[in-house]
Protein backbone atom coordinates (compact mmCIF):
# COMPACT_ATOMS: atom_id res chain seq x y z
CA UNK A 1 0.00 0.00 0.00
CA UNK A 2 1.26 3.48 -0.87
CA UNK A 3 1.89 5.66 2.19
CA UNK A 4 2.19 9.46 2.24
CA UNK A 5 4.26 11.76 4.44
CA UNK A 6 6.37 14.91 4.38
CA UNK A 7 10.18 14.96 4.41
CA UNK A 8 12.14 18.08 5.34
CA UNK A 9 15.36 18.40 3.36
CA UNK A 10 17.48 21.00 1.60
CA UNK A 11 15.43 23.80 3.16
CA UNK A 12 12.04 22.63 1.85
CA UNK A 13 9.27 20.24 2.84
CA UNK A 14 8.62 17.61 0.19
CA UNK A 15 5.52 15.45 0.12
CA UNK A 16 6.37 11.88 -0.82
CA UNK A 17 4.48 8.74 -1.74
CA UNK A 18 6.32 5.55 -0.75
CA UNK A 19 5.91 1.79 -0.69
CA UNK A 20 7.98 -1.38 -0.46
CA UNK A 21 11.29 -2.49 0.99
CA UNK A 22 14.69 -2.98 -0.58
CA UNK A 23 17.05 -0.80 -2.62
CA UNK A 24 15.66 2.73 -2.98
CA UNK A 25 14.20 3.92 -6.29
CA UNK A 26 13.32 7.63 -6.55
CA UNK A 27 10.76 8.56 -9.23
CA UNK A 28 10.79 12.20 -10.40
CA UNK A 29 7.79 13.70 -12.22
CA UNK A 30 7.73 16.49 -14.78
CA UNK A 31 5.54 19.46 -15.81
CA UNK A 32 2.66 19.78 -15.15
CA UNK A 33 2.45 16.65 -13.00
CA UNK A 34 2.86 15.20 -9.51
CA UNK A 35 3.83 11.95 -7.81
CA UNK A 36 0.54 10.54 -9.19
CA UNK A 37 2.07 10.26 -12.67
CA UNK A 38 4.00 7.22 -11.33
CA UNK A 39 0.90 5.42 -10.00
CA UNK A 40 1.37 2.50 -12.42
CA UNK A 41 5.01 1.92 -11.48
CA UNK A 42 4.65 1.38 -7.72
CA UNK A 43 3.25 -2.16 -7.64
CA UNK A 44 5.61 -3.72 -10.25
CA UNK A 45 8.71 -2.17 -8.66
CA UNK A 46 7.64 -3.13 -5.13
CA UNK A 47 6.94 -6.70 -6.30
CA UNK A 48 10.42 -6.77 -7.83
CA UNK A 49 11.91 -6.02 -4.41
CA UNK A 50 12.43 -2.26 -4.39
CA UNK A 51 11.56 0.56 -2.03
CA UNK A 52 9.79 3.14 -4.19
CA UNK A 53 9.53 6.84 -3.38
CA UNK A 54 7.91 9.47 -5.61
CA UNK A 55 8.05 13.06 -4.33
CA UNK A 56 6.07 16.05 -5.38
CA UNK A 57 9.08 18.11 -6.41
CA UNK A 58 9.52 21.67 -5.14
CA UNK A 59 6.91 24.02 -6.55
CA UNK A 60 4.35 21.26 -6.98
CA UNK A 61 1.24 19.97 -5.26
CA UNK A 62 1.70 19.30 -1.51
CA UNK A 63 5.39 20.26 -1.43
CA UNK A 64 6.80 23.71 -0.63
CA UNK A 65 6.66 26.44 -3.28
CA UNK A 66 9.46 28.96 -2.63
CA UNK A 67 8.51 32.45 -3.78
CA UNK A 68 12.01 33.27 -5.06
CA UNK A 69 12.33 32.31 -8.73
CA UNK A 70 16.05 31.59 -8.27
CA UNK A 71 15.18 28.84 -5.78
CA UNK A 72 14.29 26.56 -8.72
CA UNK A 73 17.73 26.15 -10.29
CA UNK A 74 19.00 22.73 -11.34
CA UNK A 75 21.36 22.78 -8.35
CA UNK A 76 18.43 23.24 -5.98
CA UNK A 77 16.54 20.41 -7.67
CA UNK A 78 19.51 18.03 -7.57
CA UNK A 79 20.06 19.07 -3.95
CA UNK A 80 16.48 18.06 -3.19
CA UNK A 81 17.02 14.58 -4.64
CA UNK A 82 20.31 14.00 -2.83
CA UNK A 83 18.87 15.40 0.39
CA UNK A 84 15.77 13.23 0.06
CA UNK A 85 17.85 10.08 -0.41
CA UNK A 86 19.83 10.85 2.73
CA UNK A 87 16.75 11.90 4.71
CA UNK A 88 15.27 8.50 3.90
CA UNK A 89 18.24 6.88 5.61
CA UNK A 90 20.03 5.80 2.43
CA UNK A 91 23.41 6.70 1.00
CA UNK A 92 22.59 5.74 -2.59
CA UNK A 93 19.56 5.17 -4.82
CA UNK A 94 18.40 4.45 -8.33
CA UNK A 95 16.92 7.62 -9.86
CA UNK A 96 14.27 7.70 -12.60
CA UNK A 97 12.81 10.84 -14.17
CA UNK A 98 10.23 11.83 -16.77
CA UNK A 99 9.92 15.16 -18.63
CA UNK A 100 11.54 17.80 -16.35
CA UNK A 101 12.22 15.01 -13.89
CA UNK A 102 14.55 13.48 -16.47
CA UNK A 103 17.02 16.44 -16.54
CA UNK A 104 16.95 16.41 -12.74
CA UNK A 105 17.74 12.68 -12.76
CA UNK A 106 20.45 13.09 -15.42
CA UNK A 107 22.07 15.98 -13.54
CA UNK A 108 21.93 14.10 -10.25
CA UNK A 109 23.83 11.26 -11.92
CA UNK A 110 26.26 13.72 -13.52
CA UNK A 111 26.97 15.80 -10.42
CA UNK A 112 26.71 13.08 -7.75
CA UNK A 113 27.63 9.70 -9.28
CA UNK A 114 28.59 8.58 -5.78
CA UNK A 115 24.92 8.75 -4.78
CA UNK A 116 23.29 7.35 -7.96
CA UNK A 117 23.46 3.58 -8.52
CA UNK A 118 21.73 3.86 -11.89
CA UNK A 119 19.68 6.44 -13.79
CA UNK A 120 16.76 6.20 -16.21
CA UNK A 121 15.16 9.00 -18.20
CA UNK A 122 11.86 9.03 -20.05
CA UNK A 123 11.02 11.46 -22.89
CA UNK A 124 13.93 13.89 -22.34
CA UNK A 125 17.44 12.74 -23.24
CA UNK A 126 20.55 14.05 -21.44
CA UNK A 127 21.76 16.96 -23.56
CA UNK A 128 25.35 18.21 -23.37
CA UNK A 129 25.80 21.80 -22.21
CA UNK A 130 25.83 24.03 -25.28
CA UNK A 131 28.03 26.99 -26.09
CA UNK A 132 25.22 29.53 -25.69
CA UNK A 133 22.34 30.09 -23.22
CA UNK A 134 19.31 27.99 -24.27
CA UNK A 135 16.78 30.83 -24.28
CA UNK A 136 19.02 32.83 -26.57
CA UNK A 137 19.20 29.91 -28.98
CA UNK A 138 15.46 29.21 -29.17
CA UNK A 139 14.60 32.89 -29.46
CA UNK A 140 16.88 33.19 -32.46
CA UNK A 141 15.75 29.92 -34.04
CA UNK A 142 12.00 30.50 -33.67
CA UNK A 143 11.63 34.28 -33.48
CA UNK A 144 10.37 34.09 -29.90
CA UNK A 145 7.63 31.56 -30.69
CA UNK A 146 9.06 28.57 -28.80
CA UNK A 147 7.10 27.82 -25.63
CA UNK A 148 10.15 28.35 -23.37
CA UNK A 149 10.00 32.03 -24.33
CA UNK A 150 6.29 32.15 -23.55
CA UNK A 151 6.83 30.52 -20.15
CA UNK A 152 9.50 33.11 -19.34
CA UNK A 153 7.04 35.99 -19.64
CA UNK A 154 6.36 36.19 -15.92
CA UNK A 155 2.67 36.01 -15.12
CA UNK A 156 1.43 35.28 -18.66
CA UNK A 157 1.32 31.47 -18.74
CA UNK A 158 0.59 31.55 -15.01
CA UNK A 159 -2.64 33.45 -15.65
CA UNK A 160 -3.67 31.45 -18.72
CA UNK A 161 -3.18 28.04 -17.10
CA UNK A 162 -4.52 29.09 -13.70
CA UNK A 163 -7.90 30.30 -14.94
CA UNK A 164 -9.25 26.75 -14.96
CA UNK A 165 -6.58 24.23 -13.88
CA UNK A 166 -8.70 21.19 -14.69
CA UNK A 167 -9.51 22.39 -18.21
CA UNK A 168 -5.86 23.34 -18.74
CA UNK A 169 -4.61 19.91 -17.70
CA UNK A 170 -7.26 18.07 -19.69
CA UNK A 171 -6.19 19.80 -22.91
CA UNK A 172 -2.46 19.79 -22.13
CA UNK A 173 -2.33 16.06 -21.40
CA UNK A 174 -4.37 15.09 -24.46
CA UNK A 175 -2.61 17.38 -26.93
CA UNK A 176 0.84 15.97 -26.17
CA UNK A 177 -0.27 12.35 -26.01
CA UNK A 178 -0.09 9.68 -28.66
CA UNK A 179 -3.87 9.90 -28.99
CA UNK A 180 -3.87 13.46 -30.35
CA UNK A 181 -4.58 13.83 -34.09
CA UNK A 182 -2.01 14.86 -36.66
CA UNK A 183 1.70 14.30 -36.86
CA UNK A 184 3.90 15.15 -33.87
CA UNK A 185 6.54 17.78 -34.36
CA UNK A 186 8.05 21.08 -33.32
CA UNK A 187 4.84 22.89 -34.36
CA UNK A 188 3.22 21.71 -31.12
CA UNK A 189 5.78 23.71 -29.14
CA UNK A 190 5.36 26.98 -31.07
CA UNK A 191 3.03 29.77 -29.97
CA UNK A 192 1.88 32.54 -32.26
CA UNK A 193 2.66 35.98 -30.77
CA UNK A 194 -0.26 37.54 -28.95
CA UNK A 195 -2.20 34.29 -28.64
CA UNK A 196 -2.78 31.83 -25.81
CA UNK A 197 -1.07 28.44 -26.09
CA UNK A 198 -4.04 26.38 -24.95
CA UNK A 199 -6.13 27.66 -27.85
CA UNK A 200 -3.61 26.16 -30.26
CA UNK A 201 -3.58 22.71 -28.66
CA UNK A 202 -5.89 19.93 -29.79
CA UNK A 203 -8.99 19.63 -27.63
CA UNK A 204 -9.92 16.11 -26.49
CA UNK A 205 -13.12 14.58 -27.80
CA UNK A 206 -13.07 12.07 -24.93
CA UNK A 207 -10.86 11.21 -21.98
CA UNK A 208 -8.11 8.67 -22.89
CA UNK A 209 -8.43 5.25 -21.22
CA UNK A 210 -5.00 5.64 -19.63
CA UNK A 211 -5.88 9.01 -18.05
CA UNK A 212 -9.25 8.78 -16.35
CA UNK A 213 -11.44 11.50 -14.92
CA UNK A 214 -10.22 10.41 -11.49
CA UNK A 215 -6.59 10.87 -12.60
CA UNK A 216 -7.45 14.33 -13.92
CA UNK A 217 -9.10 15.28 -10.62
CA UNK A 218 -6.11 14.03 -8.64
CA UNK A 219 -3.71 16.02 -10.82
CA UNK A 220 -5.82 19.17 -10.75
CA UNK A 221 -5.84 19.22 -6.93
CA UNK A 222 -2.14 19.99 -6.99
CA UNK A 223 -2.64 23.07 -9.16
CA UNK A 224 -5.43 24.71 -7.20
CA UNK A 225 -2.89 27.37 -6.17
CA UNK A 226 -1.62 27.84 -9.70
CA UNK A 227 1.22 26.79 -11.99
CA UNK A 228 3.89 29.32 -11.02
CA UNK A 229 6.03 26.83 -9.08
CA UNK A 230 6.42 24.56 -12.10
CA UNK A 231 6.85 27.46 -14.52
CA UNK A 232 9.70 28.79 -12.39
CA UNK A 233 11.77 25.78 -13.43
CA UNK A 234 11.71 27.15 -16.99
CA UNK A 235 12.66 30.60 -15.70
CA UNK A 236 16.01 29.17 -14.63
CA UNK A 237 17.04 27.69 -17.97
CA UNK A 238 19.70 30.30 -18.68
CA UNK A 239 20.78 30.39 -15.04
CA UNK A 240 21.21 26.61 -15.11
CA UNK A 241 23.47 27.04 -18.12
CA UNK A 242 25.59 29.50 -16.12
CA UNK A 243 25.67 27.35 -12.98
CA UNK A 244 26.81 24.20 -14.79
CA UNK A 245 29.75 25.76 -16.65
CA UNK A 246 32.23 23.71 -14.63
CA UNK A 247 30.63 20.50 -15.93
CA UNK A 248 30.81 21.31 -19.64
CA UNK A 249 32.11 18.22 -21.43
CA UNK A 250 31.50 15.90 -18.48
CA UNK A 251 29.71 12.60 -19.14
CA UNK A 252 27.20 10.49 -17.27
CA UNK A 253 29.13 7.37 -16.35
CA UNK A 254 26.69 5.53 -14.07
CA UNK A 255 24.53 2.82 -15.70
CA UNK A 256 21.78 4.49 -17.71
CA UNK A 257 18.56 3.82 -19.63
CA UNK A 258 16.57 6.09 -21.96
CA UNK A 259 13.13 5.52 -23.50
CA UNK A 260 10.72 7.74 -25.41
CA UNK A 261 7.59 7.64 -27.56
CA UNK A 262 7.76 8.11 -31.30
CA UNK A 263 4.75 10.48 -31.08
CA UNK A 264 6.31 12.60 -28.34
CA UNK A 265 6.78 16.21 -29.55
CA UNK A 266 9.94 16.45 -27.43
CA UNK A 267 11.61 13.94 -29.76
CA UNK A 268 11.31 16.58 -32.52
CA UNK A 269 12.68 19.54 -30.56
CA UNK A 270 15.76 21.33 -31.97
CA UNK A 271 18.67 18.87 -32.04
CA UNK A 272 16.69 16.08 -30.35
CA UNK A 273 16.81 13.54 -33.21
CA UNK A 274 20.58 13.97 -33.54
CA UNK A 275 21.03 13.82 -29.77
CA UNK A 276 19.06 10.59 -29.45
CA UNK A 277 20.95 9.01 -32.36
CA UNK A 278 24.31 9.84 -30.77
CA UNK A 279 23.34 8.99 -27.19
CA UNK A 280 25.35 5.74 -27.03
CA UNK A 281 28.49 7.78 -27.74
CA UNK A 282 27.58 10.67 -25.42
CA UNK A 283 26.53 8.58 -22.40
CA UNK A 284 29.18 5.94 -21.65
CA UNK A 285 26.94 4.29 -19.05
CA UNK A 286 24.03 3.67 -21.44
CA UNK A 287 23.19 -0.03 -21.13
CA UNK A 288 21.26 -0.35 -24.40
CA UNK A 289 20.33 1.86 -27.36
CA UNK A 290 17.48 4.33 -26.77
CA UNK A 291 14.19 2.47 -26.54
CA UNK A 292 11.41 3.72 -28.85
CA UNK A 293 7.78 3.09 -27.85
CA UNK A 294 5.61 3.06 -31.01
CA UNK A 295 2.45 5.16 -30.86
CA UNK A 296 3.38 6.65 -27.50
CA UNK A 297 3.24 10.37 -26.90
CA UNK A 298 4.83 12.49 -24.19
CA UNK A 299 3.33 10.89 -21.06
CA UNK A 300 5.51 7.81 -21.36
CA UNK A 301 4.96 5.90 -18.11
CA UNK A 302 1.24 6.68 -18.11
CA UNK A 303 0.54 5.88 -21.76
CA UNK A 304 2.65 2.72 -21.88
CA UNK A 305 2.85 1.45 -18.28
CA UNK A 306 3.39 -2.23 -19.15
CA UNK A 307 6.34 -1.55 -21.46
CA UNK A 308 7.90 1.03 -19.13
CA UNK A 309 7.47 -1.21 -16.09
CA UNK A 310 9.14 -4.09 -17.89
CA UNK A 311 12.06 -1.89 -18.92
CA UNK A 312 12.52 -0.45 -15.43
CA UNK A 313 12.23 -3.77 -13.61
CA UNK A 314 14.74 -5.42 -15.95
CA UNK A 315 17.19 -2.51 -15.81
CA UNK A 316 17.03 -1.95 -12.05
CA UNK A 317 17.01 -5.65 -11.13
CA UNK A 318 20.05 -6.28 -13.29
CA UNK A 319 21.95 -3.44 -11.62
CA UNK A 320 20.89 -4.52 -8.14
CA UNK A 321 22.13 -8.04 -8.77
CA UNK A 322 25.42 -6.80 -10.25
CA UNK A 323 26.04 -4.46 -7.33
CA UNK A 324 25.03 -6.93 -4.59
Amino acid sequence: MIQHRTIETNGVNLHIAEAGEGPLVVLLHGFPESWHSWRHQFAPLVEAGFRVVAPDQRGYSASDRPSDVTAYSILHLVGDVVGLIHALGEQTAFVVGHDWGAPVAWHTALLRPDVVRGVAGLSVAPAPRGEHPPLELVKAAYAGRFYWTYFNQVGVADEEFGRDPKATLRRFVYALSGDAPGEPGIHQALIEPGTAWLEQLAAPTEQPDWFTEFDLDELAKGFAEGFTGGLNWYRNLDRNWELTAAFAGASITVPALFAYGDRDPVAYFPGAPELIANLPKLVPGLRRPPVVLPGCGHWTQQERPAEVNRLLVEFLSELRDEQA
